[in-house]
């Protein structure tokens, strides 16, 4: 008997390299489990389930967690345990990544306990684990009892020389667009990804081709399920009392159409809980007993007032028009210490951000599964209670807080000058103090103000806009600028930052079922109608990098050397350059290519810091006049140091005019001494004349000359 009996396996061509969706080998306790393996990257993917349900949490409890193991790439885990620990960076955005699209699959109301887990296994530095954790557990929901409205399916679209390219390999430098995108087989459903400079055609260009490359993964996850599925298990909402909702509407229906519409946050929600919190207690015991039910009859009740209104009327809460972007403040310059600061406030919606200059050294260095590299810009995004009005206590960055920063981050990173212009590393914290609505592209507004303030020669400057949905299947509105309740209750979620002249980077999250190229186009145009909008907003207060650098910002000067003399200024041991950042205060960074990098506080510190690493590095001329050192004498001349670690011979008949018996007649080891270089043979030898120096000061070299 064979101990595997029950194994299916679909292999297809996924982006030019054979993918395989197996189960039934591994992990056969699970609700579902799948391997997925794309060339030589190899991820297992979980799914499992708590039986009861978890009623009252106000949420679904779905938690997705993407385990990167070192051994997956031939490492061994860094650290004094020598064992995985937190999320990385990159598996907490993956984590993200995984979540998103299948989170509006489950059932309304499903309130079972649900965990997938996404173990890379293997990694062949070609095709993306991502993508492979994101196939799995779509695959895996779909095996599996539990009741889920997929499949979907996802990949990367690069774009190589011009042309558009499915699955382009993870390291790949040649790619200036990087698109990941989530989709069911009738539309997308997710996107996030960068690139340098896309057009809107581009990207719903881009977009399609990778949907259609998508087919075969929805092909083989139908046959995976069809041969090895299980059936689902039968999901029932709680029924809802009909009787006792149409009553609890009726009292609050006038009161959440007045409320709805405040137009400042924190007393729209006040009035709102206000309006509950009257009803239980006009109920007496019965409300206090269906309070929940009370509560989530008055929350949905003000959902379809704001979206019938907004698809009938094009009334938003906060009466704007359906492309209106809110009031734009803008201000720089407002903390005297930092390199750069900006404070940028949109509605209610407030980021403060900061600017911090560093050199080569202060580059942060990321040892990731696919390999390791360094990063020069830095964007940290902070999102604390207060900003939201809550009480919380303070905790390192949570999975928002990390999703929120790169998606800036990616944004702004195209626009940054590249390390030969401005050979700096840029960090940029972004404190969000108020939120209502984007505060990820407050932070791109912010970040863009504060690094033109603080004289970072950004390639133009970059803003971005939330857009948003309401749909009922006929009748759809976009709406710009979002804010957070537009967010909550509408169907979709679609960020843009960008450029005048295209976009560097987005994000759409959708809650309907799929989203149809007509209206993303319409997002697009909208988005881009509002990006050029802000960027006018914030030309008002500076348009243009500052021509200097901040007061208290480092200095980084650049020298170039001979790669051959780096040994030379480093020294043994080294000494050379570690004595010269003692001497001088600097920091120094040297490359394999001979480039020097000095940060200084001053210009005096470089200068002299400058003048050292010359001394050390200077190469000899032919013709030029030294004052060197004796380093030794011998029987036919004398050789000397004209230069750190740089000797010339001085042959005995050119000490001096006269003949020479005895080279310790004219020098000795130790002596300062004049000589010119007369000539520089093939091998490198250096050769020397005192008499000629002596002679180009107009004084005359005789052989009794002390």
């Amino acid at each position: 008997m064979a101990l595997y009996p029950n194994v299916v396996q679909e292999t297809f061509d996924f982006g030019g390299t054979p993918m395989t969706l197996e189960t039934g080998r591994m992990a056969k306790q699970t609700a579902g489990s799948v391997v997925v393996t794309h060339g030589e990257t190899v991820v297992l993917v979980t799914v499992t389930t708590t039986h009861a349900p978890r009623p009252g949490m106000g949420f679904f409890p779905l938690v997705v967690d993407y385990v990167e193991k070192s051994y997956a790439a031939g490492k061994l885990p860094g650290g004094f345990f020598k064992r995985e620990g937190r999320h990385s960076e990159e598996a907490t955005l993956t984590c993200r990544l995984i979540d998103r699209p299948i989170r509006p699959l489950f059932p309304e109301g499903y309130q079972h306990e649900v965990q997938v887990i996404a173990t890379v296994l293997s990694v062949d530095q070609v095709t993306d684990p991502r993508i492979c954790g994101l196939i799995g557990a779509s695959a895996a929901l779909s095996i599996s009892d539990i009741p889920w409205n997929g499949p979907i399916a996802g990949l990367t679209v690069g774009r190589i020389n011009g042309d558009w390219v499915p699955c382009p390999p993870i390291n790949t430098e040649d790619s200036d667009v990087d698109l990941l995108l989530a989709a069911r087989r009738d539309g997308i459903v997710m996107v996030e990804g960068g690139s340098t400079l896309l057009s809107e055609e581009e990207v719903i260009e881009a977009l399609k081709l990778g949907h259609e490359a998508l087919t075969p993964v929805f092909d083989a996850i139908d046959n995976l399920t069809a041969k090895a599925g299980k059936e689902k298990r039968p999901f029932v909402p709680d029924p809802v009392d009909e009787e006792f909702a149409a009553k609890i509407r009726d009292l609050a229906k006038e009161k959440v159409a007045t409320a709805a519409y405040i137009p400042e946050k924190l007393p729209r929600y006040a009035a709102m809980g206000q309006i509950s919190k009257d009803i239980i207690a006009d109920l007496g015991d019965e409300g206090k007993e269906r309070s929940g039910e009370i509560k989530n009859v008055v929350g949905g009740l003000k959902s379809e007032i704001v979206r019938h209104n907004i698809l009938t009327e094009g009334r938003r809460i906060d009466g704007r028009g359906l492309a209106d972007i809110r009031e734009i403040e803008c201000e720089v310059g407002i903390l005297p210490r930092t390199h750069g600061s900006s404070l940028f406030t949109r509605g209610e919606t407030q980021g403060l951000v900061t600017l911090t200059l560093g050199s080569r050294k202060d580059e942060q260095k990321i040892d990731a599964l696919s390999g390791a590299y360094n990063r020069r810009f830095l964007l940290h995004y902070n999102f604390p209670a207060f900003s939201v009005g809550e009480v919380r206590m303070l905790r390192g960055p949570g999975r928002r807080e990390i999703g929120h920063g790169t998606l800036a981050m990616k944004g702004v990173t195209p626009v940054i000058p590249d390390a030969e212009d401005f050979p700096y590393t840029m960090r940029i914290v972004s404190e969000i103090l108020e939120s209502n609505g984007s505060s990820s592209m407050a932070t791109v507004c912010g970040a863009s103000l504060a690094m033109m303030e603080g004289g970072v020669p950004l390639k133009a400057p970059v803003a971005g806009i939330a857009m948003g949905l309401i749909s009922d299947g006929d009748k759809v509105a976009v709406l710009s600028d979002i804010l957070g309740d537009e967010d909550h209750l509408g169907d979709m979620d679609f960020k843009v930052v960008g450029t005048p002249e295209g976009i560097t980077a987005l994000q759409m999250d959708i809650k309907i079922e799929s989203l149809g190229w007509d209206v993303l186009a319409k997002a697009l145009d909208q988005a881009r109608e509002g990006r050029l909008h802000i960027l006018g907003e914030m030309a008002k207060t500076i348009s243009a990098p500052s021509d200097d650098l901040g007061e208290y910002a480092p200095r980084i000067f650049t020298v170039l050397i001979n790669p051959d003399k780096i040994r030379d200024l480093i020294g043994p041991g080294g000494k050379h350059i570690k004595g010269i950042v003692a001497d001088t205060g600097v920091d120094i960074d040297v490359t394999d290519d001979g480039r020097v990098a000095i940060a200084a506080v001053d210009g005096e510190s470089a200068a002299k810091a400058i003048d050292l690493i010359r001394s050390y590095t200077e190469e000899p001329e032919v013709g030029k006049t030294y004052l060197g050192t004796v380093a030794k004498t011998v029987d036919f001349g004398a050789f000397v140091t004209i230069m750190p670690g740089t000797d010339g011979l001085c042959h005995i008949s050119e000490l001096s005019e006269e003949r020479v018996r005895n080279v310790e007649d004219i020098l000795r080891q130790g002596d300062e001494v004049l000589v010119k270089v007369i000539g520089i043979d093939n091998r490198g030898k250096i050769k020397l004349s005192r008499r000629a120096a002596l002679e180009e000061q107009g004084e005359t070299a005789s052989s009794d000359d002390e």
